[in-house]
């Protein structure tokens, strides 16, 4: 099987799988989100321990799932945002915690368990709050809650849009690198096509899903196609730092849950802050 056609049938089964679950219903909102975060943390923690260091892989993982989802009975209205609080003692816990591990770079173990916190739970325990209690497009199987998909879904076109084009450009007619030292195969005729088809589309959303007009979607492209491109690159610096090629093998010409959405990490805080100001 060639290496487009492998990517071509597992980017199928992603899209159908992802943005079915963000947008069947609630629950399996929560459990898409929560299997994205957990699949990252765990593929980061993995690539670190292959340069020597041992982050704290169990209490991070619980830090995150604590996190995501807190922040999603928050968004619901379940309970109140002070109790945001109690993920408070998890630096303090993991810190001591080193204390009784006797590795030979304790503070750089520390410095990995923490730094997905901001790289990867921060930005996906964000997703909960564009959809709950948000009106718009209904989930397919459930109307007995407010919840409106309709961000997410739109991100999700937008960035998979943005991906696809710069890859089919990119391997077809790609000669100017956009970033070598860091991403050989990344060309600046890939990013202008990915730009030119992730505004394109843009233009389709607004009568579809709402929540923007015209203009938002557009500057929302706008702000994929840059976050997603830096987000993609400030991953290939980690695999590289790393000497990996890919962060796990989960996905057949995809790679890791990593390499898959390392694009969001970027963009969709800065699709969030956009969304919270002129939404």
């Amino acid at each position: 099987m060639s290496e487009l056609l492998k990517r071509t049938l597992t980017g199928i089964l992603i899209v159908v799988f992802v943005l079915g679950g963000f947008w069947l219903h609630p629950v399996s909102f929560f459990i898409t989100g929560l299997v994205i975060l957990t699949g990252t943390q765990y593929e980061y923690y993995n690539l670190i321990r292959k340069s020597g260091i041992n982050p704290q892989m169990i209490p991070g993982l619980a830090t995150g799932i604590t996190a995501y989802t807190a922040s999603t009975l928050v968004a619901m209205k379940f309970i109140s945002i002070n109790w945001f609080c109690i993920l408070i003692p998890a630096v303090p816990i993991i810190m001591i915690l080193e204390l009784y591990r006797k590795e030979e770079m304790p503070f750089n173990s520390i410095a990995h368990t923490l730094l997905p916190f901001l790289y990867i739970v921060l930005p996906l325990s964000l997703l909960p709050f564009t959809a709950f209690n948000h009106s718009g497009i209904k989930s397919l199987l459930s109307h007995e809650i407010v919840f409106s998909p309709g961000v997410i879904v739109g991100f999700l076109l937008l960035l998979w849009t943005n991906d696809t084009a710069a890859y089919l450009a990119g391997v077809s007619f790609g000669h100017h690198r956009l970033f070598e030292r860091i991403s050989p195969k990344k060309s600046w005729e890939g990013f202008i096509s990915g730009f030119v088809f992730t505004v394109a589309v843009a233009c389709l959303l607004p009568g579809w899903l709402g929540v923007f007009d015209r203009i938002g979607w557009i500057a929302t492209a706008v702000i994929i196609v840059a976050g997603g491109t830096y987000g993609d690159l400030i991953e290939s610096l980690l695999k590289r730092s790393m000497g990996l090629k890919d962060s796990g093998n989960i996905m057949p010409g995809h790679g890791g849950f990593l390499d898959r959405f390392d694009s969001m990490m970027i963009s969709f805080p800065l699709v969030y802050l956009y969304f919270t100001l002129f939404g």
